[in-house]
């Protein structure tokens, strides 16, 4: 028996898009996952199925990620798109307000929605990324997001993943490499695994300055609300220096730092199930 329900949905401009619904229509907090830029909902599955006893947990898909439809129009996968697909998911679910947790550019879009949308985000926690990505973890992205890949089988997909991500996370065995190929690649009707998110997606992003992704205004507009960061301690794209810097600007942030992490943490680590824990309690 699946652990969560299909949500499909239409987009202001006509797409179907996707979520995955887990937990009690009833629960006195909905929290909303939003994965990062080549992600999708596979990513938040211990999250989700660790919560859903005490939460509705609703994990999104972007356009163009997952079982949600690509967009014709590449030049619409951009952060402010994203934002209005996902306010078009909260009406569509009848939902007013909820906690949400974010990767990577979900992370950009949590504190996004927190700053312009503040009576509909009781509270966020950010993942490995904040206001201001550092060049290096920028480059990195753009890399791995614009590649050809010749994966013929799982195998082949557990070790592409392997020798991309292998500096971020060291202490990665066979069972882990093979939950990331997992969760980023899926069968073509072939049953050869295809990486699972539209090539075009990189179209904005590849061309982005790192002056581009700065966004301590909107830092800086979020209104008083619990506000979780959890890092990567061999992360690329939230340095010490940014995470000293939210820090200094919100002294409030419920902060934790992986080990042997870099981006971007499961979420699943005791560190960071403490993070989401504690943001969720005063949420609600």
């Amino acid at each position: 028996m699946s652990l969560f329900r299909d949500v499909f949905y239409t987009s202001p401009d006509g797409l179907r898009l996707h979520a995955r619904d887990y937990g009690s229509d009833h629960a006195p907090l909905t929290v909303l996952c939003l994965p990062g830029l080549s992600r999708n909902a596979r990513d938040f599955e211990p999250v989700a199925e660790r919560l859903a006893s005490r939460f509705r947990v609703i994990c999104a898909e972007q356009r163009g990620r997952g079982e949600s439809a690509y967009d014709p129009k590449p030049e619409n996968y951009h952060p402010g798109t994203y934002v209005g697909d996902m306010v078009t998911l909260l009406d569509h679910l009848g939902l007013k307000r909820v906690a949400i947790i974010g990767t990577s550019l979900g992370g950009l879009m949590a504190m996004m929605m927190a700053a312009g949308i503040p009576d509909r985000v009781a509270g966020i926690v950010v993942n490995d990324v904040g206001p201001e990505v550092a060049l290096e973890g920028l480059v990195k992205i753009q890399s791995y997001i614009d590649r050809e890949t010749n994966v013929t089988s799982w195998d082949h997909a557990v070790e592409d993943v392997r020798l991309l991500f292998r500096h971020s996370f060291p202490a990665y065995g066979a069972a882990e490499w093979e939950r990331v190929a997992r969760a980023l690649y899926k069968e073509n009707a072939q049953g050869v695994p295809v990486l699972d998110f539209d090539s075009h997606i990189a179209d904005n992003f590849k061309t982005l300055e790192p002056k581009a992704v700065e966004i301590w205004q909107v830092f800086d507009a979020i209104p008083p609300m619990p506000f979780g960061l959890v890092r990567g301690k061999l992360s690329e794209l939230l340095t010490p220096g940014i995470a000293d810097e939210m820090l200094r600007r919100r002294p409030t942030i419920v902060i934790a730092e992986i080990e042997d992490a870099g981006h971007a943490p499961t979420l699943d680590e005791a560190p960071a199930r403490e993070v989401i824990d504690r943001v969720l309690g005063a949420c609600r």
